[in-house]
């Protein structure tokens, strides 16, 4: 699967989180499968880091989709209850959700400490936006998605079943899976389901910043764990096509409720990264 044809012309999909990173990647293969694609996000004016949720939606829009930008804070349960209620005055219907929404920075200022060392905040900055979002987020989408017989995706993480980062983010992705398992037992019976998706080392926008050791290398070692060549990291929008694949998938009713790496729907539905290669699944 190339990530070009437009099978999913006549879709709508909304992707959370998505001004940069995996989220942005996952918009604009959506895009290029035909969708239109609602992006959110807090991000107007570029930062540190590059990427809007207007740019992203362009983005979507040039590879043969319809982007549209929403700004959305997803702290606040007002502004996404509207947002999915603008998504059935405008189009009626919602065929996938991806919850992507993540506090990376406050997430990267912990990287690699015991748990004694970080501070109980981050259970609270970690909750809110990387589980508790999510569940909002289906609540508003679901009457849509039941209808439309849809998917939610929820972006996970291998942290879910071991140690990565610290307590907190372990925790966390764990809670999400819990998620996505009881999303999918309520969703069963309605045609529309729920599943994590478990990418790899993303060479985001952020690692994109690692400049090049004295060997022509780009590598990250993330405190306590293990170093990673960036050079043969998954792209963000591996991930948007494993999206892609799961939303056509004629057996997707059998991955309810589980989680699923990238790489490894990748070998099942025969698609690859943008350069061709399937990146390993660790």
């Amino acid at each position: 699967m190339s990530g070009t044809a437009k099978i999913l012309a006549g879709h709508v999909a909304v992707v959370t989180g998505a001004s940069r990173g995996i989220g942005k990647g996952i918009a604009m293969e959506l895009g290029a499968a035909g969708a239109t694609v609602y992006v959110t996000g807090r991000t107007t004016e570029p930062g540190r880091l590059p990427g809007t949720v207007q740019e992203t939606a362009d983005s979507v829009t040039e590879l043969g989709g319809h982007g549209i930008a929403a700004v959305c804070d997803h702290r606040d349960d007002d502004t996404v209850e509207k947002l999915f209620a603008r998504i059935r005055d405008e189009h009626g219907r919602l065929d996938v959700l991806v919850n992507n929404v993540y506090n990376s920075p406050a997430a990267a200022r912990w990287l690699g400490r015991k748990f004694w060392d970080v501070p109980a905040k981050a259970w609270d900055e970690t909750f809110d936006i990387g589980v508790r979002s999510h569940y909002v987020a289906s609540v508003f989408a679901a009457p849509l998605l039941i209808e439309s017989a849809g998917l939610i995706v929820n972006v996970s993480s291998p942290g879910a079943h071991r140690y990565m980062h610290n307590a907190v983010y372990g925790v966390g992705k764990t809670a999400l899976d819990r998620l996505t398992a009881d999303l999918a037992h309520d969703l069963d019976g309605t045609g529309a389901t729920a599943v994590s998706i478990w990418p790899g080392i993303v060479n985001t926008e952020l690692l994109q910043m690692v400049p090049a050791d004295e060997h022509g290398r780009r590598q990250v070692t993330l405190p306590g764990e293990d170093t990673y060549d960036l050079d043969t990291a998954e792209t963000p929008r591996f991930a948007g096509r494993a999206v892609v694949a799961l939303t056509t998938a004629p057996d997707r009713s059998t991955r309810a409720g589980k989680a699923w790496k990238v790489a490894d729907l990748a070998h099942d539905y025969g698609f690859t990264d943008i350069d061709g290669r399937i990146p390993r699944a660790d």
